[in-house]
């Protein structure tokens, strides 16, 4: 097979900063080829131009040896070119066919529609009820709604954004199987992911690029992912590394925790009970949607309970809101960066202020202290190593990657009794994601409590004492983390329990 698309100097520039500079590759039909790099590499803008979301300045771009610049997505799309993003962009109130539907040019009618959904998902070993609310879907079924809703335009070249971020292994091995029938008939998939096992596993071949500029090529399945790190990083990649040592007293005690959603299509709660000690990090997995966002927000106190389901160093605290907790030493850190985590239009300095003021002194009697708060901003830029040119920028203007250093180590700095953190390396590079977990890893040894959420279970397995799984809202047995298996793990994270997964 020849080539499909063809990159040739491509260049794009934005006020301050090269997103992507002379950057070129070929990406040959029927092969998956990975785009690597670090955050703020230039991977999503190099997409976007592709993908016709974004003009570059100079360069050019051939397609099946034609010229190809799309001005629009809709362009692209008609030239065979579809993209499955990071963030679903589906109406949970409506069902899998008019979610489709809404990103077809010309729908048909919708019972035709249904029928060629059933088909192709079948055919690709990834049924789908086009009939079913996507509220009620799991997210694997919701990314299969996605990649079906671009399978249904017969693309030549799908691109993929971290497309296994939200799937148990075993979703992942029928992803994997789906790609491979697409290639088999020629499809080329551009695929971008910070999972460097996967890429290895998947792709035949990578692009590395660093501050946006290729800097090199390599066939995955010949090197090691810590080789393709450091290629992305340019530097030796640190390994985390663990005190050990004896785990101390019971410093957070769930009991028979049970929380009503507040959205419609949100996971209630059903009975969790748990315990983290001094000293230990707890692992929870699960496949998003399982009541993840409910149990952070059920720890934090945003969702109060009756004050026994919740105590903290014997002290009941479950009709406690946020700022006490936090008085506390009850820290926590969202999975949703801008909005929850962090105010978008607020800047840096203020973000700082909003989770800090407490525990940082950063008030004092009514009065806010500005320099004390810049200051404490400006730590944890320098500590995290958060790219941004000052404390007064606005945490809208950081990449996700930049955003997500500075949210958790603004709690980590604040030296908290117990954290909770859900997703703590969500979409954030190897370099970065190595240096927050060595953050978390530092803060138990210290003798705080981690709780870490994350449906990455690489990393769970690098950093947990102990490790349980979300399921609909229930929590499976607390087991040791050393010698779990990727299929003990993924029968846990789909809802087995006990001697089931003990006799895998």
């Amino acid at each position: 097979m020849g080539t499909l698309l063809s990159l040739r100097g491509l260049t794009k520039a934005y006020p301050g900063v090269i997103a992507n500079s002379d950057v070129s590759f070929d990406i040959q039909e029927g092969e998956v080829h990975a785009l690597l790099g670090e955050n703020g590499a230039g991977k999503s803008t190099l997409v976007k131009m592709i993908y016709g979301l974004v003009k570059p300045d100079s360069g050019q771009m051939t397609l099946r040896g034609q010229p190809y610049a799309p001005a629009e997505p809709r362009m692209a799309r008609a030239s065979g070119v579809a993209m499955v993003f990071q963030h679903f962009s589906l109406f949970e109130a409506l069902n899998v066919a008019e979610n489709i539907a809404l990103g077809m040019e010309n729908p048909p009618k919708m019972r035709d529609l249904a029928a060629r959904i059933k088909d192709v998902s079948e055919t690709y070993g990834l049924p789908l009820d086009p009939y079913r609310t996507v509220g009620d879907l799991s997210a694997g079924e919701r990314q299969r709604v996605e990649i079906i809703r671009c399978l249904l335009q017969d693309p030549r070249l799908l691109i993929m954004d971290e497309p296994t971020s939200v799937l148990t292994p075993q979703e992942v091995d029928i992803l994997f199987q789906t790609l491979r029938k697409l290639t088999a008939e020629g499809v080329a998939i551009l695929y971008i992911s910070h999972k460097l096992e996967e890429i290895r596993t998947l792709c035949d071949t990578a692009t590395i690029l660093r501050l946006g500029k290729k800097v090199g090529t390599c066939i995955p399945r010949e090197v090691s992912a810590r080789d393709m790190a450091e290629m992305m990083v340019g530097t030796t990649l640190h390994v985390p590394e663990r005190a050990g040592g004896d785990l101390g007293p019971v410093l957070l005690e769930l009991t028979d925790l049970s929380v009503k959603s507040p959205s419609e299509f949100g996971t209630s709660l059903k009975g969790i009970t748990l315990q983290v000690r001094s000293g230990e990090v707890l692992g929870l997995g699960g496949v998003a949607g399982n009541g993840q966002d409910e149990l952070l927000a059920a720890l934090s106190g945003e969702i109060l309970t009756t004050p026994n389901t919740v105590v903290m160093e014997g002290q009941p605290i479950g009709a406690l809101g946020p700022t006490a907790r936090r008085k506390l030493g009850l820290l926590t850190a969202p999975e949703e960066r801008l909005g929850h985590a962090a105010a978008p239009d607020m800047s840096l300095t203020e973000n700082a202020l909003l989770t800090g003021s407490v525990r940082q002194g950063l008030e004092s009697n009514g009065f806010l202290k500005w320099t004390k708060t810049r200051e404490f901003a400006e730590e944890i830029i320098a500590k995290f190593d958060v790219r941004t040119p000052g404390p007064g920028n606005a945490a809208r203007s950081l990449s996700g990657g930049n955003l997500q250093k500075f949210v958790i180590g603004r709690e980590v700095l604040q030296l908290p009794t117990v954290l909770v953190v859900n997703q703590p390396t969500w979409g954030v590079d190897a370099a970065a994601a190595t240096s927050i977990r060595q953050a978390l890893l530092d803060l138990a040894a210290g003798g705080t409590a981690v709780i870490v959420i994350s449906q990455d279970l690489d990393e769970l397995m690098e950093i947990s004492d102990h490790f349980g799984a979300l399921n609909e809202g229930r929590l499976s047995d607390i087991r040791p983390a050393r010698g779990l298996t990727v299929d003990e793990i993924g029968l846990m994270m789909g809802g087995a329990h006990g001697m089931e997964v003990a006799h895998v």
